[in-house]
């Protein structure tokens, strides 16, 4: 696979798309006005750029070379970006780390990646993650050179050193003079996004420069993010590739992204009013938490597409004046990579898949037993090819090349069909991963931890609907002697992982239903399913 073979893009009116993200931003700042519009405060695209060259020669001085990882482990502030275009500028790759993540997490990722840096807020929402990093172990952060600790009025001092790394207040690498090269190549990498694999342990997903640049432009044109008087809320945060995307694309565009740290409803509400927000994405109960905040008939008449749509939501909040629609994407092949016609009826904006927003992407079905190219409305599991796919994965040459075909389509794990050149059908994941609050989570990361508790035998994790989503189950086969205690098992998960990721419910069972096969036995998990549901309605 070669990760520069369809780097260029060109868009519709013949001007090449960006290449770096250094480039990206310039072109920002080029346009002129508003960039980011943070809780009311606006920064323009100059001042970002200021801002992330002068970080850029704070993150130099801590020794951050091409090809060094950062860690950024921030909310959505303006900061995230300074340090992500600071970083393609020293040619350094961001790992992109959720605030919700624990000790665990921590320890796998930021040891797993080799970050040199570390970028955290240690007063963010009172959480103490000074004592996450404490507990994740001196041996998950031995590579660290320093650790950067972002601040605003009214949090207390960082500490002057965790775990014997110094920390450096991010303000004093702000205050640096600005970096006087860009050592930004397109084939460069850039950004790591973490996602379920098929191990205990997520993947690293690589991108070059040059994927994250262009597919910004891109989806800058086919959402209609740089359209005259577009403005975008950022709902969802930037460590994955729903939240990355929104942030980026409207840069591209060159229109205006507005912050918030993290997604509440009233906040929100408040930003899409004053700012005249027009496009914002959705996951979860955005919309009926948005819709739920005001009485108003038409709450918000300024937003022109919600991206993003669950089955039954597209109807009422039409009737509202919000119009979503359903988009496709994955943190290999970046987020809004397709979406249904805006013009659509309720139902058909509910499918997921559609139009491929750029004719260089390519996107097939292939017949997982025969392994041929299906025809139009055949559904096997999707493949696709194009610009905004993922260099590989990071650290893991085995899973890169089983995830590519040899004509260098990458194979998604999800099941759909094709309806036409260019336009798909999404049906569903082909494993067993599950969607909780957004992200892609592999039930085996859960089982992991429940597995370690003495009271556990061995767990199965399921996913089923709740009343704002896709909620885990955890069915636990106990070690002889021991009784399942579900409370306790519930705050053993709570301390090594994130919440959303935590089971809702942990029953006992006796035996675990399967299937017997010459590859060995194969757990139903649609009996688990089926069970899980029967044992909450008795609950």
């Amino acid at each position: 696979m070669s990760a520069i073979s369809s780097i260029s893009s060109i868009s519709k009116n013949n001007h090449p798309n960006p290449q770096t993200l250094t480039e990206l931003l310039s072109r920002r700042v080029a346009a002129g006005g508003t960039a980011i519009i943070d809780r009311d405060q606006p920064m323009t695209a100059a001042a970002l750029e200021a801002e992330s060259r002068r970080v850029a020669q704070g993150l130099h001085d801590l020794g951050v070379r091409e090809g060094d990882r950062v860690a950024i482990w921030l909310p959505n502030v303006p900061a995230w970006l300074a340090c992500f275009f600071a970083c393609a500028r020293l040619g350094a790759i961001v790992v992109a780390v959720n605030t919700r993540f624990r000790s665990g997490e921590i320890a796998d990722i930021v040891g797993r990646s080799g970050a040199k840096v570390l970028v955290y807020w240690p007063g963010f929402r009172h959480i103490d993650f000074d004592g996450i990093l404490r507990d994740a172990g001196v041996e998950a952060l031995k590579e660290l050179r320093a650790i950067v600790a972002y601040g605003e009025s009214g949090d207390a001092p960082p500490r002057h050193d965790i775990l014997s790394h110094p920390v450096v207040p991010y303000r004093e690498l702000a205050q640096r003079a600005l970096y006087a090269h860009d050592h930004a190549r397109p084939e460069l990498g850039c950004l790591i996004f973490t996602t379920s694999g098929t191990t205990k342990l997520p993947k690293f997903v690589l991108h070059h420069q040059a994927s994250i640049a262009s597919h910004a432009a891109e989806a800058a044109r086919g959402f209609g993010y740089g359209d005259e008087g577009a403005v975008t809320l950022l709902t969802v945060p930037m460590c994955g590739t729903f939240g990355m995307s929104h942030a980026l694309s409207p840069l591209a565009g060159g229109r205006t992204v507005v912050m918030i740290p993290t997604f509440e409803a009233q906040a929100a509400a408040h930003a899409i009013r004053t700012h005249q927000v027009t496009h914002f994405p959705a996951t979860g109960d955005i919309v009926a938490q948005l819709l739920a905040a005001s009485n108003e008939p038409i709450p918000y008449p300024s937003v022109r597409m919600v991206i993003g749509v669950r089955t039954g939501q597209a109807a009422p909040a039409q009737a509202r004046g919000l119009t979503m629609v359903a988009v496709y994407g994955s943190s290999e092949m970046q987020a809004v990579l397709s979406h249904q016609p805006i013009d659509a009826p309720p139902a058909q904006r509910e499918i997921g898949g559609g139009k491929l927003i750029t004719a260089a992407t390519q996107v097939r079905a292939r017949d997982t037993e025969t392994g041929k190219i299906l025809p139009h409305g055949e559904p096997g599991e999707i493949e696709f090819k194009g610009p905004s796919g993922l260099m590989g994965y990071y650290g893991n040459p085995e899973a890169t090349a089983a995830s590519f075909t040899e004509d260098g389509f990458f194979k998604s794990g999800d099941l759909g069909y094709t309806v036409a050149e260019g336009d798909f059908v999404f049906l569903s994941r082909i494993g067993d991963v599950l969607r909780l609050s957004g992200f892609l989570v592999n039930p085996m990361e859960i089982e992991a931890v429940l597995d370690t508790h003495p009271s556990v035998a061995v767990s199965q994790v399921v996913g089923i609907d709740g009343p704002r989503g896709p909620i885990p189950v955890a069915f636990v086969l106990p070690k002889d002697g021991a009784r399942v205690d579900e409370a306790v098992l519930i705050a053993h998960c709570k301390k090594q992982i994130a919440n959303y990721k935590v089971p809702h419910h942990v029953l006992p069972i006796d035996a675990f239903p399967f299937t017997p096969s010459a590859n060995g036995n194969k757990i139903q998990k649609a009996k688990l399913r089926d069970m899980a549901m029967a044992a909450l309605r008795e609950k």
